[in-house]
C-alpha cells in the first residue's frame, strides 16, 4: 500500500526561501525534494498500475449525536463505487452497458435519513451473523445465548443494531492491486447478545479490470459465531428502471435449503432438479417466480440459500452469473463461501423512494449474498460458523462486470 508524500518539491522550495538557506542547506533541501519527488513518482506508478483515481471523500450526513458520515468514491477499470462509512453501505455502483454508458445498478437512497430508518439493508455490510438464526438463540460450548428478535420470531442480519447500523473506521488506499477502502469495526463482548470481542476488517477493492473484490477478516477473544456478507441489491438495467424478472440468472448449485414458515432452514439439502429452484443452466428470474411451489409461497418469491457445488474453498470460485439482456450488463460472482442467498426483492412494497427519485416495488432489485448457511449455529450438519480465539475468519467475494 502506497502513501501520499507529506510535502511536494514546490513546498520544499518554499521552505528553503522561508529559512534563508545557504548553498549547503540548499543542496540538502534539494536532495530531500528529489527524494520526495521519487516518492511521488512511485505513488504515481502505483496509481498507473492500478489504473484508478485516489479515493475521494465527502460529507454525506450526520447522526443525531453529531457523528459525521462520509461517502467515499472509488473509480477503476470503468467501475465507480460509492461507499458510506455508515454500515459500509454501497450507496451507488456504476458500471457501463454494451455501449459504454455507465449507470448506477444498485438500489439505495440519496440521503442518510432514509438509511437510518429503512429495514431493507440496501448495500450494507452484514454481521455479526448474516441471515436468520431461529428464535434468536444458539448454544455454544454448553452456554445458550439469546439475541434480539427483529424478524418475527427470529434474529436477522445480526439483530436490531447489527454491523449495518454502525459507523466504521475507513482507511483509503491506492496500490498495485487497485484502489480501495479498509473498513474496521470492533464489536464488544455481549453486543447484540453475541459472545466475544470481535475485531472486524473488511476491504473493498476495485481492480484495474473494474472488478469489485470484498475481503473479510475477523478475530475474537472468546468463541463466537460469525457470518459476514454484503447486501447489495442489483438491477443491471439501472436503479429505479423497473423489475429484474427479465434478468437471466445462473447459480452453480444443484441443491438448496428449504425453509419453514418463518424462513428458517429445515435442515434438508434438497435437489433443485425439476423445481423452480433450478438455475444451473440459467433462466429469467421471473420465469417460475409465480409458480405454486410451497417454498415460493413461504418466501413470497425466492428468499433461499443455494448450496454451491464447489463447497467451501480457499480461493474464490464461480457461484453466480446475472445478466440483463437489454443493456448487456453482466455480473459474475466468485466466492470462497459455501452458499449464496438469492433474494428476489419480495418485500419491496412501494413505500421507499430510491436514489433516482423512483418508488421501489416488488422485484425491482435482487440480492446474491455469498455466505454460510442460515441458522448454522443450530444446524450441526451445516458448515460451521464458529470462530475461536487464535483463529482468523476469512472470506472473499469478487464481482466482475462485463458488457
Amino acid at each position: 500500500m502506497t502513501t501520499e508524500p507529506l510535502h511536494t518539491e514546490a513546498e520544499a522550495t518554499k521552505d528553503r526561501h522561508r529559512t534563508g538557506a545557504g548553498p549547503a542547506t540548499r543542496r540538502t533541501v534539494l536532495a530531500g525534494a528529489a527524494a520526495v519527488g521519487l516518492t511521488a513518482a512511485v505513488t504515481g506508478q502505483a496509481r498507473a498500475a492500478s489504473g484508478g483515481r485516489a479515493p475521494a471523500r465527502e460529507l454525506f450526513g450526520r447522526l443525531a449525536d453529531g457523528t459525521k458520515v462520509h461517502r467515499w468514491t472509488l473509480e477503476n477499470g470503468g467501475t465507480r463505487l460509492k461507499v458510506l462509512s455508515y454500515g459500509g453501505i454501497v450507496q451507488s455502483l456504476e458500471i457501463p452497458d454494451r455501449r459504454g454508458r455507465r449507470t448506477n445498478v444498485s438500489l439505495g437512497f440519496d440521503n442518510l435519513d432514509d438509511y437510518l430508518t429503512a429495514t431493507t439493508f440496501f448495500g450494507a455490510l452484514i454481521g455479526r451473523y448474516g441471515n436468520r438464526i431461529a428464535g434468536g438463540r444458539f448454544t455454544l460450548d454448553g452456554r445458550t445465548y439469546q439475541l434480539p428478535l427483529n424478524d418475527g420470531p427470529n434474529t436477522l442480519h445480526g439483530g436490531t443494531k447489527g454491523f449495518d447500523k454502525r459507523v466504521w473506521d475507513v482507511e483509503p488506499f491506492t496500490d498495485a492491486t487497485g484502489v480501495g477502502l479498509v473498513l474496521r469495526h470492533i464489536s464488544p463482548d455481549g453486543e447484540m447478545g453475541y459472545p466475544g470481542t470481535l475485531k472486524v476488517k473488511v476491504t473493498y477493492t476495485l481492480t484495474p479490470r473494474g472488478t469489485w473484490r470484498i475481503d473479510y477478516a475477523a478475530t475474537t477473544d472468546r468463541a463466537t459465531v460469525v457470518n459476514l456478507t454484503n447486501h447489495t441489491y442489483f438491477n443491471l438495467a439501472g436503479e429505479g428502471s423497473g423489475d429484474v424478472y427479465g434478468h437471466e440468472l445462473t447459480l452453480e448449485a444443484s441443491r438448496f435449503t428449504p425453509v419453514d414458515t418463518t424462513l428458517i432452514p429445515t435442515g434438508e439439502l434438497a435437489r433443485v432438479a425439476g423445481t423452480p429452484f433450478d438455475f444451473r443452466t440459467g433462466k429469467p428470474v421471473g420465469r417460475d417466480i409465480r409458480a405454486g411451489h410451497p417454498q415460493l409461497v413461504r418466501g413470497q418469491g425466492f428468499d433461499h440459500n443455494w448450496v454451491l457445488d464447489k463447497g467451501l474453498t480457499t480461493a474464490p470460485r464461480p457461484a453466480a452469473t446475472l445478466r440483463d439482456p437489454g443493456s448487456g450488463r453482466t455480473v459474475r460472482i466468485a466466492t470462497t463461501e459455501p452458499g449464496v442467498q438469492f433474494y428476489s426483492g419480495n418485500f419491496l412494497v412501494g413505500t421507499l423512494t430510491g436514489t433516482a427519485g423512483r418508488i421501489y416495488r416488488q422485484g425491482d432489485g435482487l440480492c446474491l449474498e455469498t455466505q454460510h448457511f442460515p441458522d448454522s449455529p443450530n444446524q450441526p450438519s451445516f458448515p460451521s460458523t464458529v470462530l475461536r480465539p487464535g483463529d482468523t475468519y476469512r472470506s472473499t467475494t469478487e464481482h466482475s462486470f462485463h458488457a
